[in-house]
């Protein structure tokens, strides 16, 4: 019993003697005000210590005698918030616009984006090449997951997708993708048929893979979600369970045509129950609205002098007047 007491007094002055010593940091940033995203709340006057990459702790300005670093940031006036996500991102364009998308990876961290969720494209090699790169910090960019390619019907809607027009398909399809060692699988509506889109949600399920992406319209959410589905890109699936003429117009006309319909009988009760069924099962939705905002208006704003266009290559930027005339055109807008 001595021997124990006398060994807790040890530990007990050795802590005390040790929290006098002046801890040390690679970086400390002071005078910040930090957001808690969470919290809903500004805390002002505050420091934050760094090491090796990584926040070591934050305290209050009145104690930073306590603490030395290599370099100090002066943040006063300044706020300090987590990363953002950008979640739904697209890196493509072909083996000729390589170095063109490569170029816009630190304009994310300028913009404070940490991280982002490419959703898809033709450049898969480069942006899985990217990623390991950026993780061995040998790259400016965000930490990026990714998709790889899409998984789309026998007519896939854009270049580099797996072609999966059968349930047999669905296996090969996904031995790629793991082999690619992708972050999750992502579907696309160009042509893929429905029992397909519901059989790679059941055999991802079985390899622990998460599943997003765009749905044939023929198909239904809450279905495909109590089979697995992880999320779904866009606002359009969860809009059409809402109204209650989802069923019946898409026996008569599964296409985005059924929108306007779907929009002006849109039942917020119904639409409630449909969010509680998704949410019980932790799917989540990529809603997408900068983009659908940017779209809506296009025949309104004139992008033409868009200071951000300096940052996109001539070549990235025709890649997209396709889209921008087929948006001006349509009444249904989509990315």
């Amino acid at each position: 019993m001595k021997n124990l007491l006398r060994f807790l007094f040890i530990i007990i002055l050795f802590s005390s003697c040790n929290s006098k010593i002046t801890k040390h940091f690679d970086l400390i940033i002071t005078n910040a005000t930090i957001i808690d995203v969470l919290g809903d709340t500004l805390s002002h006057s505050q420091l934050i210590a760094i090491s090796n990459d990584t926040i070591r702790l934050v305290d209050n300005m009145s104690n930073l005698d306590t603490y030395k670093a290599d370099k100090t940031l002066d943040a006063e006036n300044k706020f300090v918030m987590p990363g953002l996500w950008d979640n739904h991102v697209h890196f493509r364009g072909g083996d000729t616009l390589v170095e063109e998308n490569k170029k816009l990876l630190p304009l994310f961290l300028a913009y404070g984006i940490t991280n982002v969720r490419d959703a898809g494209g033709d450049l898969t090699p480069s942006v899985l090449k990217w990623r390991q790169q950026i993780a061995k910090k040998e790259l400016d960019g965000p930490t990026i997951f990714t998709s790889g390619p899409k998984l789309d019907g026998i007519k896939p809607a854009w270049p580099g997708s797996i072609i999966v027009e059968s349930r047999e398909d669905v296996k090969s399809a996904l031995d790629s993708l793991e082999i690619l060692k992708v972050d999750y699988v992502k579907m696309y509506d160009g042509s893929l048929k429905k029992d397909v889109f519901y059989e790679i949600i059941k055999q991802a399920e079985t390899r622990g893979l998460k599943t997003t992406g765009h749905m044939p319209l023929s198909a239904d959410i809450v279905t495909a979600t109590e089979l697995g589905l992880d999320g779904t890109e866009h606002m359009y699936y969860l809009i059409k369970a809402g109204s209650p003429l989802a069923d019946s117009l898409t026996q008569t006309n599964p296409t985005y045509g059924m929108f306007p319909e779907i929009i002006e009988s849109y039942d917020a009760n119904l639409a409630k129950t449909i969010f509680e069924k998704l949410a019980s099962k932790n799917a989540f939705i990529t809603p997408t609205l900068h983009i659908g905002k940017v779209l809506s208006e296009l025949t309104e704003i004139d992008h033409k002098n868009d200071s951000l266009l300096n940052y996109i290559s001539p070549g990235i930027q025709k890649t997209y007047q396709g889209r921008v005339a087929t948006a001006k055109k349509s009444k249904i807008r989509w990315k």
